[in-house]
């Protein structure tokens, strides 16, 4: 719940992306860990503190840049 994760629908569990909050410029770097999220055009669901740390805890949604950092194995 605290931790530096994330749920995509697609990518391999264990794939790190580095998410940029597009209102704010914050970056953090998160592993895929769950499937998800099955709710609207969402594509990413991302853990309360990934949330907090990138600066949208309160706002519920916020608009998001997702880059692949590395896939599982390919550290």
């Amino acid at each position: 719940m605290d931790g530096m994760t994330c749920a995509h629908r697609q990518l391999p569990l264990g794939t790190h992306v580095r998410v940029t909050n597009l209102l704010n410029g914050r970056i953090l770097v998160l592993e895929v860990t769950d499937r998800g999220p099955f709710v609207g055009k969402r594509v990413l669901d991302v853990s309360k503190g990934a949330a907090k740390r990138l600066g949208f805890m309160h706002a519920g949604l916020t608009p998001v840049r997702i880059q692949v950092v590395s896939y599982p194995n390919s550290h």
